[in-house]
């Protein structure tokens, strides 16, 4: 059964079972809280030893990965998903969108206050890459047990 709650689509649960481990968010910025939230529950729930910074730094990717898909991945009404996997030794993020235009560095900027979501992938993850998706790409990273 599906629950729509503030902007997302979940699978229904009972309090005592796990989250999902994918939601279908829309392309709003709104939808940025929402990961946050989805995240840290997912984490905590699949990853119960792992650390606050561990948690913290993959709810940091999430989001930033969220934003940089509603900035430029989808459009008004589309949506996009986003999906973790979770053990002992990594975090697994990816989030889909409808354009397949792969995202690119910017060139480092102290007048901007955007165009740093893949330094922070850079910085703080394993690996990240981008992959063709039937309708449109995923892009994943994978955060380290701290």
């Amino acid at each position: 059964m599906i629950e729509r709650r503030r902007g997302a689509i979940l699978a229904r649960r009972t309090p005592a079972e796990a989250p999902p481990s994918v939601v279908v968010l829309a392309g709003e910025p709104k939808s940025a809280s929402l990961t946050r939230e989805f995240v840290r529950a997912f984490v905590r729930h699949h990853a119960p030893d792992a650390s606050e910074d561990h948690v913290e730094t993959v709810v940091l990717v999430a989001c930033e990965m969220v934003t940089n898909s509603i900035r430029y991945g989808t459009g008004p009404g589309d949506s996009l998903q986003l999906s973790l996997d979770t053990d002992d030794a990594r975090t697994r993020v990816e989030v889909r969108d409808p354009v397949r235009r792969r995202p690119r560095p910017r060139p480092e900027s102290q007048q901007r206050d955007r165009g740093r979501g893949l330094i922070i992938l850079d910085a703080l993850c394993r690996e990240w890459g981008v992959v063709e998706a039937q309708f449109g790409k995923a892009v994943w990273a994978e955060v380290g047990a701290s």
